[in-house]
């Protein structure tokens, strides 16, 4: 065997791709301030979809109920960064809304919470 054809990769494995590939070279896309806790969900219904790029459909088809971009990462096995990219894609496109987290500063204070709770189980 030649170096030449030398096998870099398993062949069970499958072809390989490049998360920039993925993305067509962008590996930013700051345009809507995804986070990891940002909720997403999808728009239109998987069937709508189907006419999306592979990565893309599979995002929509994940995103029928609200999943936060870690969580879509995760289902995906991509890369976050790759993830917010293909999100902000389907966001521009209208396949996606989203929601960011409360910011801590909003966040509802422990003792009010606490109130409300006793509050309801005096009920």
């Amino acid at each position: 065997m030649s170096d030449y054809d030398e096998a870099w990769f398993d062949d069970a494995a499958g072809p390989l791709v490049r998360p920039y590939a993925v993305t067509g070279g962008r590996t930013r896309s700051d345009q809507y301030g995804l986070d990891m806790l940002t909720l997403v969900v999808a728009l239109p219904s998987v069937a709508e979809a189907a006419a999306l790029p592979t990565e893309y459909a599979k995002i929509v088809r994940l995103c029928q109920r609200p999943l936060s971009v870690a969580e879509v990462g995760a289902h995906v096995d991509l890369p976050l960064p790759v993830v917010k990219v293909l999100l902000s894609d389907l966001i521009e496109q209208n396949y996606v809304i989203f929601r960011k987290a409360a910011p801590p500063t909003e966040v509802p204070d422990q003792h009010v919470l606490q109130a409300v709770l006793d509050g309801i189980r005096k009920l």
